[in-house]
């Protein structure tokens, strides 16, 4: 046999690196791999999260205070919240009047919005953006300062009233309106239920429309009967995060009014900062928060149970109809 009829027996040079290279990514795809990629958002959820969750947890049972030490009160904290704070009571029902009233205008006002800029308007990406950048800034201190101007004795709002004739009223400094003033702020807010709105708008199927136009279906009837039951997972969903929002609205009430006038704008999370930070009641402020967050559980999970009767999947295995 001549030399260059010799017969490589082995792996080629050439073919073992290709071996090597696919044992190196093998080793990579470890699942400790993968907990290296996600170690610095494991580690900030488990110092910056979890901890403090469990930390006020702990506290609600006891009688923390920033000025002294803390006793192990067990359920002492929740059944003086139950039974004895006259406050608790009245935020609540501060907040739940806030909530009530705040989430379907807001939820309303985003679909409205949304189903107009779904169509076709030349300047359309313009007209998102400018809708969109309250939200961006909203829940800031500039902007609760700057709407507690405009709503002041002087203020934006009754100048435009006075041009017309109407005298003015202090809107912030009236106990009967100064929640709505909170509620219009929520409202303006409303770029990221827009933009999921849209989002949803999006994924309906062209086709529906089509045959309901071809079967003599009015615009108002295709809105009713194909764009609403369509839309309702998308409304599920935008609901929900508003409902919790809502819950712990702080910022706007704390800055505006800070609780006032007379307690009418005196939502949960303002009276959960002032046991805090004002009284130094810390082991009180966290049975608050657990207080809140179990409020929050009850209503999204009531929510959820009766989704099925008003959420409509494309899916067979969905929830119901409407």
């Amino acid at each position: 046999m001549s030399r260059n009829e010799n017969i490589s027996i082995g792996p080629s040079h050439h073919a073992m690196n290709k071996i090597r290279k696919k044992t190196s990514f093998r080793r990579w795809e470890s699942p400790l791999a993968g907990y290296l990629f996600i170690s610095p958002w494991l580690l900030g959820f488990l110092g910056l999260t979890l901890y403090p969750m469990m930390l006020s947890l702990y506290y609600s049972f006891t009688d923390y205070t920033l000025m002294q030490g803390m006793n192990w009160v067990g359920l002492g904290n929740y059944k003086r919240i139950l039974l004895e704070d006259d406050k608790f009571v009245q935020s609540l029902a501060v907040t739940f009047k806030f909530v009530i009233v705040s989430v379907p205008v807001r939820l309303l006002a985003a679909l409205l919005v949304a189903l107009a800029l779904n169509q076709a308007v030349k300047g359309l990406s313009a007209y998102r953006v400018a809708i969109y950048f309250p939200s961006l800034i909203g829940g800031s201190i500039a902007v609760s300062m700057l709407w507690g101007n405009i709503f002041g004795i002087d203020g934006f709002v009754n100048r435009i009233l006075q041009l017309f004739g109407f005298k003015g009223r202090g809107w912030i400094s009236d106990p009967d309106t100064a929640l709505w003033t909170l509620v219009l702020l929520t409202a303006w807010q409303l770029g990221s239920a827009m933009v999921i709105f849209l989002a949803g708008l999006k994924q309906i199927p062209r086709d529906l429309y089509e045959a309901s136009s071809a079967d003599g279906a009015s615009r108002l009837k295709q809105t009713w009967c194909i764009t609403l039951p369509m839309l309702t997972p998308t409304l599920y969903f935008n609901l929900i995060m508003a409902i919790i929002g809502a819950f712990q609205m702080f910022t706007a009430a704390y800055v505006i009014t800070r609780g006032g006038p007379m307690n009418a704008t005196m939502v949960y999370a303002v009276y959960l900062y002032e046991r805090a930070f004002n009284r130094y009641q810390m082991g009180y402020a966290s049975s608050l928060a657990w207080m809140m967050l179990m409020m929050i559980a009850v209503v999204a999970g009531i929510i959820a149970l009766t989704s099925k009767y008003w959420v409509f999947y494309e899916t067979e295995s969905g929830g119901g109809r409407p």
